[in-house]
């Protein structure tokens, strides 16, 4: 669901900062050969994911879903020069196509890719995070949420991307629609959690930005 009109979103990505060439093409590539091109961060959102990074500085970053790479290049653009990113997907088919393009940008060295279930990666990472994104499957964001909290450093930030999910969160639940039902609970879950304080960006499709008191 396009929540603003599509002059409206031309207007935006005009004013805010370029996507970067890189990305460009990686952009380009995906809505030629992969499926579900639509799952692609872009341009705007790209741009949202960089500041914030660049705003944190992470010597740490666990992104949850890689797809084809774009969001994580997007969050290395502020990690520290000796931080790492690791980064998880189930997709053994995309893993070359994500490291072609980590290996044309800066930061091929300090990307690590992590192929399998997130929930059985995620403990064997011996490492505490200073940012977060959490963009897998939807049935399991609070599952995500409570195995890496007690991984956060404090004042980390946990990013939640499709937190909206088409507008669904305020129709009425379809007693078959699971992914709803989760980030309806996910989303309230954020909000009363004592442990951080996160504000809900209607940015895409919804970006929840939390942080780790």
């Amino acid at each position: 669901m396009h929540f603003l009109s599509d002059d409206l979103e031309n207007y935006i990505e005009q004013h805010s900062e370029k996507e970067p060439e890189l990305l460009a093409k990686l952009n380009k590539e995906t809505y030629q050969k992969i499926l579900l091109p639509r799952m692609l961060s872009g341009h705007f959102q790209g741009r949202v994911l960089s500041m914030l990074s660049k705003l944190i500085r992470p010597k740490s970053i666990l992104e949850i879903g890689t797809y084809t790479g774009y969001a994580t290049l997007c969050l290395c653009e502020g990690l520290q020069e000796n931080g790492v990113t690791h980064t998880i997907d189930i997709k053994e088919e995309l893993m070359d196509f994500q490291r072609k393009y980590f290996d044309a940008s800066p930061w091929g060295n300090q990307i690590v890719q992590h192929l399998g279930e997130a929930l059985d990666i995620i403990p064997e990472i011996d490492t505490k995070f200073d940012l977060v994104f959490i963009d897998a499957d939807k049935e399991n964001y609070i599952n995500y949420y409570n195995m890496i909290l007690p991984k956060m450093n404090k004042g980390g930030i946990i990013l939640s991307d499709n937190v909206l999910w088409s507008g669904k969160v305020v129709q009425e639940l379809q007693p078959n629609d699971l992914s709803t039902k989760v980030l309806l609970e996910y989303n309230a879950l954020l909000r009363d959690d004592p442990r951080v304080e996160t504000v809900l960006l209607p940015i895409r499709d919804g970006l929840t930005v939390s942080r780790v008191l």
